[in-house]
């Protein structure tokens, strides 16, 4: 009999007790997946949009709440003419509830910038100007309201029209209604104010020039922070709020894993205290005792991990399908974390094995002859 024989032998010994805990292992692996691939899905998603108008530096305020506070428009003309700046383009994002919808993405741009420029018709066309009393609706936007060309679209306490549907290139940009800079501040009051300043730097600025160039910004933006496209989300407080809920959530669930795994294998340790102390008799090692414990340990949780990873791919799809959710980000589901998450299944399993492993190994061999 071999030693990995004897390893499976111990786990299928009480299949039914081996299946509740890694129904543990695997929900906490599971939120693990779940709650900070969407967390990661949703930098990655607004880096995505911001990339695809073709920004490399954001300016803006981001406080402690997703969208930036506002400031005046007319600060941009204190950056315009700096070295290395090839275009700007200011906007107003907010987060909020449109019709049916709980939030959505409504984006203002300025008429002309060049943050209109990604936006490819997919039917209808682009509003004729900034005053003209419409809006273009992303194509995930348009599925999530039910709209189509020609349809009126309330925002606050007005009625426009929807005179286009445009793929943005980026989850976001899709998940957006888009209008005009100027129609967006009268509806809510807000003449001169923006919260977000996209810049364009010049073909050739390389990232140790970029930087340089966002410190001088915000130098002379004290009422805002000049940071590159990738960094902007990923530094403000709101994401890392959204961030540490979601390692703090997920951490808990994997606690509860860890308890049930050493209360498995302490329940096997006490169960085969015989057969160990035969193992022992006939030759085996203290240290190879060890192994054998923490082997079923680990083994427990990959095997929940794995089965953790699929349950958090399946409730990230689930999430992502949402209203609340929908439009706003794509889910991180890359190898790197579903990789994590089954390496933190068997570090836990581990962990988990350590106490009872070392409480074998103190059995001694005379125990076999106990009845």
């Amino acid at each position: 009999m071999t030693f990995f024989i004897v390893v499976l032998r111990g786990l299928l010994r009480r299949p039914v007790r081996t299946g509740l805990t890694l129904v543990g292992i695997s929900i906490g692996i599971g939120a693990v997946v779940a709650l900070v691939g969407m967390s990661r899905g949703f930098e990655s998603s607004w880096t995505a949009g911001m990339k695809s108008r073709g920004t490399d530096i954001v300016v803006n305020s981001m406080g402690s709440s997703l969208t930036p506070k506002p400031f005046p428009a007319s600060v941009r003309d204190r950056i315009t003419q700096l070295p290395g700046i090839a275009a700007t383009s200011t906007l107003l994002v907010e987060l909020m509830g449109i019709e049916n919808s709980e939030m959505m993405i409504v984006s203002a741009r300025e008429w002309g910038g060049f943050a209109w420029d990604n936006l490819k018709v997919i039917s209808g066309r682009l509003p004729h100007d900034a005053a003209e009393r419409a809006v273009v609706l992303g194509t995930t936007a348009a599925e999530m309201l039910h709209k189509k060309v020609g349809d009126p679209l309330q925002i606050e306490t007005e009625e426009l029209s929807v005179v286009g549907i445009v793929d943005g290139g980026a989850v976001v940009e899709n998940g957006a209604v888009i209008l005009s800079l100027s129609l967006l501040q009268e509806i809510m009051g807000t003449a001169g104010k923006i919260n977000i300043i996209d810049v364009r730097v010049k073909p050739g600025t390389d990232e140790t020039a970029m930087r340089r160039l966002c410190d001088e910004i915000t130098q002379r933006i004290p009422e805002a922070r000049a940071e590159a496209a990738g960094e902007h989300i990923r530094s403000s407080q709101g994401y890392r709020i959204i961030n540490a809920m979601s390692w703090g959530t997920s951490l808990l669930a994997v606690l509860v894993g860890v308890l049930g795994v050493m209360n498995t294998m302490l329940m096997t340790v006490f169960e085969r205290k015989q057969e160990i102390s035969i193992l022992l008799a006939i030759g085996w090692r203290r240290s190879r005792i060890v192994r054998l414990i923490l082997w079923e340990s680990a083994l427990l949780g990959f095997f929940g991990g794995v089965v953790g990873v699929i349950l958090g791919v399946v409730g990230m799809q689930v999430l992502e399908r949402t209203p609340a959710i929908r439009g706003l980000l794509q889910p991180d589901l890359s190898p790197s974390l579903m990789a994590l998450a089954v390496a933190i299944a068997v570090v836990v399993g581990i962990l988990s094995g350590l106490y009872p492993a070392w409480r074998s190994s103190r059995l001694h061999p005379g125990a076999a002859l106990q009845g």
